[in-house]
């Protein structure tokens, strides 16, 4: 569908990586019809490959703690601060239909402190952008502000950490020039619900 480059680094062949990669990337590609072009642009160091997506479903598939959509929206608000494309377009497909919702994705990337939030998302917004853009200024009074709106302090590492990890994904993405697949836009975007 696209003249654009996939990313500005050589594309690896799939069909050359190692079994558990190409049985990982089958997987997903399963599931939504295509291969994230992230995976293609980073398949030609297959080692880093493996260690981003072990480091990725660490953080993103864990049971427990946030709930899956919270987990995306984390990752839809710091992709945003740090300019990813990429990263705003793909996981704010996710973030729509993990929140059952085709409106917050948009409002998140565009200016999550106007977005219709809970409190609860709100002081995990806030804490994540601190983290993304801002670590070294973290200090008690924003674990105490978690604390106050429910965070355990388990929850508190996984907001950090998704951050942290997204930061450094974004920046790769944006060093590469990594263009997100076309079906990413429509996904989660089924009409509103007829009002009563």
């Amino acid at each position: 569908m696209s003249d654009h480059p996939i990313s500005s680094f050589p594309l690896a062949d799939l069909a050359g990586l190692p079994a558990d990669l190409q049985g990982r990337i089958s997987l997903i590609s399963d599931k939504s019809g295509f291969v994230p072009n992230v995976f293609l642009a980073m398949a030609h160091r297959p080692e880093e490959l493996r260690a981003f997506m072990d480091y990725h479903d660490a953080l993103m598939e864990r049971p427990g703690g946030l709930s899956k959509a919270e987990r995306e929206m984390i990752v839809v608000a710091t992709s945003a601060e740090n300019s990813c494309q990429y990263c705003v377009i793909a996981h704010g497909a996710i973030l729509r239909i993990r929140a059952r919702n085709p409106l917050i994705a948009d409002q998140v990337a565009v200016n999550w402190r106007k977005a219709d939030l809970t409190p609860r998302e709100r002081a995990m917004l806030t804490y994540a952008v601190k983290v993304a853009l801002q670590a070294e200024e973290v200090g008690p009074e924003d674990h105490a502000a978690l604390h106050a709106a429910g965070f355990t302090q388990d929850e508190m590492w996984d907001i950090g950490a998704i951050s942290a990890f997204f930061g450094m994904s974004n920046r790769i993405a944006n060093m590469a020039a990594i263009r997100p697949n076309e079906a990413f836009y429509l996904m989660g975007r089924s009409p509103l619900p007829a009002k009563a």
